[in-house]
């Protein structure tokens, strides 16, 4: 699935949600990602909030990027990965301004694909692009629908290839969706939608 012409350099921030499989999806994706990415990124992965998490650790041995647990009122910048921690919610605010909170679970869970997706749709509008991978439940899905409503663009994982089918699935269901790939694909087709050739 290739896309229709896409506009070099338009992008400004990438969104990524997983759950269930979701630290070998995102190790994965990373180790594939340019470590020179112009854009920043920021992930939701579903962590338990009992225990101190290394994820940070553990997907920093994959890339050459900068990998961190996201901290409040910090502001993003571009070959970063912001990881939200756990039993918060991260939301980012127009300018690049993060905000971590500890309002009402969503969905059961917390930190919430849904409210980073829709803090990225209404900061960044047509910039911004959301991408959904392994995991249970529907986390996500109501995001993907804002992200698209704002003209972002949505990039969700293949359910036929992923780990746990739940949260691309019910992405893709939502309806319209970008891109439709198996997780050795959505690095390149994020490469190339931010074209990290441009600066």
């Amino acid at each position: 699935m290739q896309p229709t012409e896409p506009t070099p350099g338009r992008f400004e921030v990438v969104a990524v949600a997983s759950s269930a499989g979701g630290i070998h999806a995102l190790g994965a994706l990373l180790g594939a990602l340019d470590a020179e990415l112009p854009v920043p990124l920021l992930i939701v992965q579903h962590l338990d909030p009992h225990h101190r998490t290394v994820i940070a650790e553990v997907l920093a041995r994959r890339t050459e990027m900068n990998v961190k647990l996201a901290e409040d009122h910090e502001r993003i910048v571009s070959g970063t990965v912001y990881i939200a921690p756990p039993d918060r919610h991260l939301l980012v605010r127009p300018g690049g301004l993060l905000d971590l909170t500890d309002s009402e679970r969503v969905h059961f869970v917390r930190p919430s694909a849904d409210l980073l997706f829709e803090s990225v749709a209404a900061a960044y509008g047509p910039q911004a692009i959301a991408c959904v991978l392994t995991g249970t439940g529907r986390d996500g899905a109501q995001g993907v629908d804002a992200v698209k409503s704002r003209g972002g663009t949505v990039i969700v994982q293949d359910p036929a290839t992923s780990e746990f089918s739940g949260m691309p699935e019910a992405a893709v269901g939502t309806g319209p969706v970008d891109f439709v790939l198996p997780l050795e694909e959505i690095a390149a087709m994020i490469g190339e939608l931010v074209d990290t050739k441009r600066q």
